[in-house]
């Protein structure tokens, strides 16, 4: 059995299947938006740094994105709140971009994360982009509630965005209030954290910010926004936005500042944006297989939540799967399975192809034809690559150092195994590295008849026996990269709970301190580890929390 047959139930439907390039966009778009972003001749809005008095130099900023591609964003300031609260800062991060949070003044770092205060050297845009929603286009999307302050250079040399979640209407809103609740803010810090400790790119919350207003959704909700760190916000969809319009000086203008900002060792080949489109489709295969790898479900893979960088974005509806099943889906508005836990390789390879679709004129300027053939061509290579990245990382969660060919179906037999049986999916994998040092208690116990697994256990005992590690380093090695603990989806939900409804941080805090240690076991901790009750799953529905 291949990994496609067991670990991706790529569905068969209209929306799911198609992935061949078509030809450029139609240019239809051509009313463009009242924007500045709008006209692809635009001239660069004159953005001033924007500071007060009161606002330091916390960042030094270098805003490359506002300086060199004019006509892509708008310009915006912040909207302020009325009584803004530093809920949680992220020191260790803030290390990173080389803040210095112990000299911070508290009400000056809620000031500056709400909105209020603007730091000295930011220049506050919104993004433009559009994106594929559950696979319906849509022409103008863009940061309805977010503004990008600016980039600096961390304390490792790399280039990171810093913006603000939550922070009020822009000209991209569509009717939206532009605000975010303490909820989904602590959702995707908490997340982000998470999946940081797991290994897996990620863009991460620096801070998080209660606003002292009362945002409604389908209740009163306690407003809040988030400051999120990201290596950039270029998206599929930000291409699209202006390949719809037939931008093409613009798409070449963006497709050049990615690759010297992402891939500079590829700007002077003069086939650089075959080469873009080859490592984008390499970053995302690699990202989507750790994914999988830890039972993650994005929840909302559109093409505007889908990186250049190949970072996880937007954390709105995302979850972590409990018993194994390809088929799993816990967002409730995706009433079709689109995005299910299985099809995140096919959606990933379907989103390539609409990137593609952008550069095609720059891949080749002569010929259509061959500009289609070359870049299907990279995405027909996306399946191997995928596969490739994944069973690299299973090979390593089921303690084998070498390469074999009988892997690949080793690894999908225990992956339909833990299906047919609806065992718990990190708990197997855990436990198994107990079975590596000799205990099978543990893995056997996840079974409603412990018997059950014995066959596949003695499969896998003869392949491990043919390398030279014992017993006891087979089992460190599976324990340094399968999880003990995640982000439980009912845990999650208490943490937020109690500080959204009580104000109540402190479950939030235990949680974090938990899933930022993923592989480490610790005494007291044991109820983070156990799923919730299958009733409490099978009716567990998430949201985007927009």
């Amino acid at each position: 059995m291949s990994v496609g047959a067991a670990l991706s139930v790529f569905v068969a439907s209209a929306i799911m299947t198609s992935v061949v390039i078509m030809r450029p966009l139609a240019r239809v778009y051509r009313a463009w938006d009242r924007l500045p972003c709008a006209s692809p001749t635009a001239s660069a809005p004159k953005l001033q740094p924007m500071s007060t008095a009161a606002a330091p130099e916390l960042f030094r900023f270098d805003n490359t994105y506002a300086r060199e591609l004019a006509g892509c964003y708008a310009p915006v300031t912040p909207v302020t709140v009325p009584a803004p609260e530093l809920l949680r800062l992220n020191d260790a991060l803030a290390a990173e971009l080389g803040l210095n949070t112990a000299a911070l003044d508290p009400a000056l770092a809620a000031a500056v994360f709400a909105g209020n205060v603007v730091p000295a050297g930011a220049t506050p845009i919104a993004q433009a982009y559009a994106g594929h929603q559950f696979g319906g286009f849509t022409a103008q999307l863009g940061d309805g509630r977010a503004v990008l302050l600016g980039e600096v250079i961390d304390r490792h040399g790399r280039r990171r965005d810093i913006a603000l979640k939550g922070s009020g209407r822009t000209p991209f809103s569509r009717g939206g209030d532009g605000k975010a609740a303490v909820g989904p803010v602590l959702r995707e810090y908490l997340i982000g954290e998470a999946m940081h400790a797991l290994g897996i790119p990620t863009t991460r919350t620096l801070a998080a910010v209660r606003s002292g207003e009362v945002v409604w959704r389908d209740q009163p909700l306690p407003g809040a926004l988030l400051t999120r760190v990201a290596a950039s916000h270029i998206r599929v969809g930000t291409f699209q936005f202006f390949a719809a319009r037939g931008a093409s000086d613009t798409v070449r203008a963006l497709a050049e500042y990615v690759i010297a900002r992402h891939d500079p060792d590829l700007a002077a080949d003069p086939d650089r944006y075959l080469g873009l489109l080859r490592r984008v489709a390499s970053r995302q295969a690699a990202l989507v297989a750790q994914w999988m790898l830890v039972g993650f479900i994005h929840g909302v893979m559109n093409t505007d939540n889908t990186t250049v960088s190949g970072e996880t974005i937007d954390y709105g509806p995302c979850a972590f799967l409990e018993a194994y099943d390809p088929r799993t889906v816990f967002s409730s508005i995706d009433t079709h399975g689109r995005y299910a836990y299985g099809n995140q390789p096919l959606i990933a390879r379907w989103n390539l192809a609409r990137f593609a679709e952008t550069l095609l004129p720059l891949i080749d300027t002569t010929s259509t034809v061959q500009a289609v053939a070359r870049a299907t061509e990279v995405i027909d290579a996306f399946p191997g690559q995928y596969t490739a990245s994944w069973l690299a990382g299973a090979r390593a969660k089921l303690g084998l150092a070498t390469a074999d060919d009988g892997d690949e179906g080793l690894a999908a037999d225990w992956l339909a195994l833990l299906e047919e049986h609806a065992v718990d999916f990190t708990l197997a994998w855990r436990r198994l590295g107990d079975a590596a040092a000799g205990d099978e208690r543990s893995v056997a116990a996840l079974f409603a008849d412990p018997a059950t697994p014995a066959a596949w256990l003695e499969r896998w005992r003869r392949r491990a026996e043919r390398e030279s590690r014992s017993g006891a380093e087979r089992r460190a090695a599976m324990h340094r990269v399968n999880p003990l603990y995640i982000p439980r989806n009912h845990r999650v939900e208490e943490a937020l709970a109690a500080a959204s409804e009580h104000g109540d941080l402190a479950p939030f805090d235990r949680l974090l301190e938990v899933v930022i240690h993923p592989f480490d076991e610790r005494p007291g901790w044991a109820r983070y580890a156990e799923p919730a009750p299958r009733e409490v799953t099978a009716r567990y529905k998430t949201f985007c929390g927009t």
